[in-house]
């Protein structure tokens, strides 16, 4: 299927003059050539590799989700993060390969592709044409269902963090509409992007995920649903299981948590919102979000049911400056005595592994995000906090000085304490730049290992999905596994999947798609058979 007036040609303005420094590092023009819109939509395509072989144990779907569309009638969005939502689906079985994409149909899709020209600001500035006139106090948000892609029951969600999900069908990628989860959501109730999955801390895999509602004093509303049916006991995928609400001071900037058998863990930044600039037209709402001087970032632990500390309030604990958009894990440190990193905690405690900024990263409104010097853009780096929850003190070290981002552990692993993580990593050791490579780190010894996608790719975030138990076997090693990850290929001007050993970070596979994607966000994992209600998510920016 063509779609309405499509392009694959890349944005103007991607060869500027006067390069930076930070373009003498990397081919800034293959970094810039992903920035354009996906004019086809595919069905069923059989891939093949043009490098190495299919693992034959890699059975299941890789889903992705991303900005897809980013012009519209001539008028470019400010930021990425402001496209049109499209999911990719590539599938593997009985040793093939085959990919499916589709544009989420939102209603604000919809409206745009008829009229042929933006009827909507975006989050991240983008405005519709028209001037100031056009767009003063006019305060709607298209809902771009871009951010991320999960598998709940027998409905895929695109996840957009402002408002409901849409429910896809998990085969063709239709879209089926709005959903409200059988009567969960209210309309236009915000909710997350970033799910994190248990895989069974209580007994049961579950799908913890949350709301914000943000002001003066901001409400979050923790929700936990079963992710498959469980004929003993009635629960069915995609039924709530438990929810609470709770309220905080300050205004709720959160993207992104974790969580442990006992505790989910927020990390509230140090932000102050005007919205007047916003309302009166002249920037995006995101662009109205600032560090707030001398305020002090906050770690929010909510207490889950079913664990040890289930219905009592949450704790308030002071965290380190700096901005998070994304955490790797955290884990639970059960006892007094050594935390097994060269510090002590007098009691039970809680450790967040988290990639801090030095400041909120943002674009202004008169910076082409095609031309950004990343030399001017803090980088996100590695850092472990250990919270004891006796003292309520605080210990941070940095695990690692090389820019990163998107990074996850093995999924079996979330919420307990894991030797291994796997990010998308910067190709220098240090500052700011493009991501080129995946990392394997060693969170114990720091020993890390990286594949690199230099001087001309670019890569998106990695999944590692964990090799399946055999039946009546032992569990796999951690690393045990594969490392899935979409790569922007300057040189073809196209997407390419890559395959990677999760142990040894060795290619196993590189496949060139008929697309050319722009850089995306999140995704998941499914596996094939029974377990296909219980996605693999990962983490990303957005």
């Amino acid at each position: 299927m063509t779609l309405a007036q499509p392009s694959q040609s890349s944005a103007p303005g991607a060869n500027p003059t006067g390069a930076s420094a930070s373009s003498e590092r990397f081919a800034r023009d293959d970094w810039a050539s992903a920035f354009r819109n996906v004019g086809v939509e595919l069905s069923d395509v059989p891939l093949q590799p043009v490098r190495g072989s299919l693992p034959a144990d890699l059975v299941g779907t890789l889903y992705r989700n991303g900005p897809g569309r980013l012009e519209r009638g001539g008028h470019w969005v400010h930021h990425p993060f402001d496209g049109d939502g499209m999911i990719t689906a590539l599938r593997f079985e009985a040793g093939g390969l085959s990919l499916t994409n589709r544009f989420v149909r939102t209603e604000g899709w919809l409206a745009e592709e008829q009229a042929g020209k933006p009827l909507y600001r975006g989050v991240f500035g983008s405005q519709k044409p028209g001037g100031l006139l056009a767009n003063a106090f006019d305060v709607r948000l298209k809902n771009i269902a871009n951010t991320h892609v999960v598998k709940l029951g027998d409905q895929l969600l695109a996840l957009w963090e402002a408002s409901s999900p849409h429910a896809l069908d998990p085969d063709t990628l239709d879209t089926r509409g709005l959903s409200l989860l059988d009567g969960v959501l209210r309309p236009g109730e915000a909710f997350s992007a970033h799910p994190r999955f248990d895989p069974g801390h209580h007994g049961t895999e579950r799908m913890v995920t949350f709301g914000v509602k943000s002001g003066p004093r901001s409400t979050i509303r923790l929700m936990e649903f079963a992710v498959a049916d469980d004929p003993a006991s009635g629960v069915k995928a995609g039924q709530l299981l438990s929810e609470r609400s709770d309220r905080f001071g300050g205004f709720a900037f959160l993207h992104d948590f974790a969580i442990t058998p006992n505790w989910a863990v927020f990390l509230q930044n140090a932000i102050a919102f005007n919205p007047l600039p916003f309302v009166l037209g002249q920037k995006g709402a995101a662009q109205c979000l600032a560090s707030k001087p001398g305020g002090q970032a906050q770690f929010w632990l909510i207490p889950r049911d079913g664990g040890a500390y289930a219905g009592q309030p949450p704790r308030i604990v002071p965290a380190p400056e700096g901005f998070v958009f994304h955490h790797l894990n955290a884990w639970e440190i059960t006892e007094a005595g050594p935390d097994g990193f060269g510090g002590r905690v007098e009691g039970p405690a809680l450790v967040v592994e988290s990639i801090f900024y030095a400041d909120f990263p943002s674009i202004g409104p008169d910076t082409d995000f095609r031309t950004i010097d990343f030399d001017l853009i803090p980088e996100g780096l590695l850092e472990r906090c250990t919270i004891d929850l006796t003292s309520g003190t605080l210990r941070t070290e940095r695990l690692s000085e090389r820019c990163c981002e998107f990074a996850m552990v093995n999924p079996r692993r979330e919420g307990l304490f894991s030797r291994y993580g796997w990010m998308a990593v910067a190709e220098r050791e240090t500052g700011n730049d493009p991501l080129q490579a995946i990392k394997k780190l060693d969170l114990i010894s720091g020993e890390r290992t990286v594949w690199s996608a230099a001087p001309r790719g670019f890569v998106s975030e990695p999944v590692m999905v964990p090799r399946p138990t055999p039946a009546g076997g032992p569990e796999p090693a951690e690393d045990d596994g594969w490392v899935l990850c979409l790569v922007w290929n300057g040189a073809r001007c196209a997407s390419d999947l890559v395959i990677l050993d999760a142990a040894s970070l060795a290619e196993l596979a590189v496949v060139e798609l008929p697309l050319a994607i722009p850089y995306g966000l999140h995704g998941s994992w499914v596996p094939a058979g029974p377990s296909d209600a219980q996605p693999s998510a990962t983490h990303q920016a957005g």
